[in-house]
């Protein structure tokens, strides 16, 4: 007996990585912006806790390379990050650009009909706690939204915390390099995708994942080459900075 067909995908195949890559700061608001007049209707980012729990988009562990911050990122509380200028490392033009709560982008996202991938990005030692409380969350912002946010991670402890939090919202795998058993461990959490630098795809680890009823992204995909080699492939989702190359539609 074949294996059933995966419910119907509910996300766009084009998503902006960070809000709108390099164009403008990653994972503030701004970036958002620039990505939807570009055309994009869903984006990636980056999700991590404050000291005191509040959940906030930032890539890096550290605030050095995108703000005007210095240290651990996690080790201070949301009112002092919530001061970091995180935009004019980036250009003048973004100067005062705030680091933005989770909260603020799911209203952003909800109230424009914008669709989320959030990755938990743990401090190192906070990664069952972050995957819990990013969860819990995702699952009370988006509450009777009709697509709810697909939470990503390369943590397996991250995701099985977001398991526990919010078992009904969709999880997915991150994978940068190729390991044994990550079939495996993709079902064992539960994810309904697996999200793969790109170069990791081939026709025979495509296959198994969609054998496996597991739907198929890729980061960051850059070139035109890349993207219509995972086009052919057959792949759901690919992940991107250059918003003002490739057309969404």
């Amino acid at each position: 007996m074949s294996p059933a067909a995966p419910p119907p995908w509910p996300y766009p195949r084009w998503i902006a990585h960070r809000g709108a890559g390099r164009l403008a700061p990653e994972n503030t608001l701004a970036a958002f912006r620039l990505g939807a007049q570009h055309g994009y209707r869903m984006f990636e980012c980056d999700v991590k806790l404050s000291a005191d729990g509040v959940p906030f988009l930032l890539h890096d562990a550290t605030l050095e390379r995108t703000t005007d911050g210095h240290g651990v990122a996690g080790e201070q509380p949301w009112a002092q990050l919530a001061q970091r200028d995180a935009g004019a490392w980036h250009s003048r033009a973004h100067a005062g650009e705030p680091l933005p709560c989770f909260g603020n982008i799911a209203r952003y996202c909800l109230r424009n009909g914008f669709q989320l991938n959030a990755e938990i990005k743990p401090t190192p030692g906070a990664e069952r706690l972050t995957g819990e409380v990013v969860a819990r969350h995702a699952a009370r912002l988006w509450q009777g939204a009709a697509v709810p946010p697909l939470l990503t991670s390369f943590q397996p402890e991250a995701l099985a915390g977001a398991r526990h939090g919010a078992p009904a919202l969709p999880r997915g795998l991150l994978l940068d390099t190729p390991r044994k058993g990550w079939l495996e461990e993709a079902r064992a959490l539960g994810c309904v995708a697996v999200v793969c630098n790109h170069a990791l795809w081939d026709a025979a680890t495509a296959a198994q994942a969609q054998g496996a009823g597991l739907r198929t992204l890729s980061y960051t995909v850059n070139d035109p080459w890349a993207a219509e080699r995972l086009i052919a492939l057959g792949t759901d989702g690919i992940i991107t900075d250059r918003v003002d190359l490739f057309a969404p539609a």
